[in-house]
């Protein structure tokens, strides 16, 4: 008799579930709650403009390659990459912004003429960089976190300083320029923490950005959701759209299937790739490994304010991907860290994904994305969409010279308490548990529940952390996890 597995939700962990079970031979059905597939990397279509909701950057090239590897293809059969030139640039004020390229020839040139002999520095710095990432992206993030004996190898008894000390303190030992500081600290953004409560080891964000690159498939983002259907769709994978889930059906202990608008829907499996507080919600209290006070001593990473605009220009002054770094970096991380509030002063980023691929908007327009990280749970007036857009519109124009006011087709927003509604995210968090030392690998929640049997999670809240390529490499962990583990009812 085939075995069932019902997985909850379509975003990039579940997608990867999915497909390593059927592989696997087992009978898999994608239950999503909203009308579209992805998860929080759904598209926005509107009056001709193409916008990714969700993640923007591709970085880790390799961890995709060696997803649809798995499977005996390649990401060329899906999808085509184009790689950034340059990569994106910082601006820290007017008419003054640095420049990433995409190799590190040009990278290290630019942090020469900003300080003398940090290149230096930077190269070894990177080397360093690198090792890390051959030795967590090719084998640490591929175990499921079961044990601590899984990541205590002399490998990393030999790299303790670097679990130890953080980001902050490495990049700051010898680079003395803020600036060229910030472009090193930026990367464990996508961590969901500050650099100064990021490991030192986890510099292998900075190889993935200036060693490996930054790539944009064509068509956005969400060719990369359309590949994973794909590709599931072959493997014999089932979906089910506008199918919120009511109820974790459990007899005995052991997972018995689902209830879905009003149906039971019977299943010897489940993995849930939606928010893991959520998911517990789904269970009899008795049933939840993690309590309300668990949660609430944990680090989350940001949220985030967008913005999805229309303009009936092209954008000047800026690239594909452009951080504002114009105002004081430590506050606006404080804001959300330390003391959190909505911040006076924010940093934000912009996407305009239409210079890349002019598909993504009309003719002589462009489609415009604007992201403020901000604390979760923040309460929201109704005032303040208009007010941050405002904020980021009066930077654009004194830092660019261009006045993007005139030329809005239209704006849609998205904010914590979108987050909430679409995705139940814990506390309306954009990118789930931050990456600190306290909260990495065994210290994260499990992605097998400890109460009900054949009930695992996968996703941004459990291993191996936040991002896309930690989404698919959490699939196909937890996929390897039930198989070893499987218990026939």
């Amino acid at each position: 008799m085939t075995k069932t597995v019902a997985v909850i939700g379509s975003g990039f962990s579940s997608l990867s579930a999915a497909c390593y079970m059927a592989k696997a031979g087992y009978d898999v059905t994608v239950y999503e709650k909203n009308a579209t597939l992805g998860g929080r990397a759904r598209q926005l279509h509107k009056e001709g403009f193409t916008f990714d909701m969700g993640p923007t950057w591709y970085w880790m090239p390799d961890v995709f390659e060696r997803f649809f590897q798995d499977f005996g293809k390649r990401v060329s059969d899906y999808y085509t990459l184009e790689r950034l030139s340059p990569a994106y640039s910082v601006y820290f004020d007017k008419n003054d912004r640095l420049t990433v390229a995409d190799n590190m020839a040009d990278i290290c040139q630019m942090f020469e003429s900003e300080e003398s002999g940090s290149s230096k520095h930077l190269k070894r710095f990177m080397a360093n960089a690198k090792k890390n990432y051959q030795l967590a992206i090719e084998d640490l993030v591929y175990r499921p976190g079961e044990s601590i004996w899984e990541i205590t190898t002399l490998q990393t008894v030999l790299k303790l300083r670097e679990f130890v000390s953080t980001i902050s303190k490495d990049v700051r030992k010898y680079i003395k320029s803020k600036r060229l500081r910030e472009l090193l600290e930026f990367p464990v953004l996508f961590l969901g923490a500050k650099a100064s409560n990021t490991p030192a080891f986890y510099s292998f964000m900075n190889y993935a950005d200036f060693g490996l690159g930054t790539f944009m498939p064509k068509g956005g983002m969400y060719a990369v959701v359309q590949a994973c259907v794909r590709l599931a769709e072959e493997l014999g994978v089932k979906f089910e759209l506008n199918a919120p889930i009511e109820k974790i059906l459990v007899k005995n202990k052991a997972v018995e299937g689902l209830m879905v608008n009003g149906k039971r829907c019977e299943s010897h499996f489940v993995i849930s790739g939606a928010d893991y507080h959520h998911t517990e919600q789904l269970l009899e209290p008795s049933m939840r490994q993690y309590s309300a006070s668990y949660w609430q001593k944990k680090t989350f990473a940001p949220s985030a304010l967008l913005y999805y605009v229309g303009l009936d220009t092209k954008v000047k002054q800026v690239d594909h991907h452009t951080l504002f770094f114009d105002v004081d970096f430590e506050t606006h991380a404080r804001d959300i860290y330390d003391n959190p509030k909505w911040p006076e002063n924010p940093l934000f980023y912009a996407s305009f994904a239409s210079m890349s691929d002019p598909t993504l908007a009309p003719h002589g327009c462009e489609a415009a994305t604007f992201l403020i990280p901000i604390a979760p749970d923040l309460d929201e007036a109704s005032h303040h969409r208009q007010t941050y857009l405002d904020i980021i519109l009066d930077r654009m124009r004194t830092l660019t010279g261009q006045d993007l006011s005139r030329h809005i087709q239209f704006v849609e927003s998205y904010c914590v308490s979108d987050f909430k509604q679409d995705y139940n995210s814990y506390a309306g968090n954009a990118y789930g548990l931050a990456n600190t030392l306290l909260q990495t690998h065994i210290l994260r929640p499990k992605l097998r529940s400890k109460k009900v049997r054949n009930l695992y999670f996968t996703g941004q809240l459990t291993v191996p952390g936040p991002g896309m390529p930690p989404a698919i490499i959490s699939g196909k962990l937890v996929a390897e996890l039930l198989q070893k583990t499987k218990t026939n009812r």
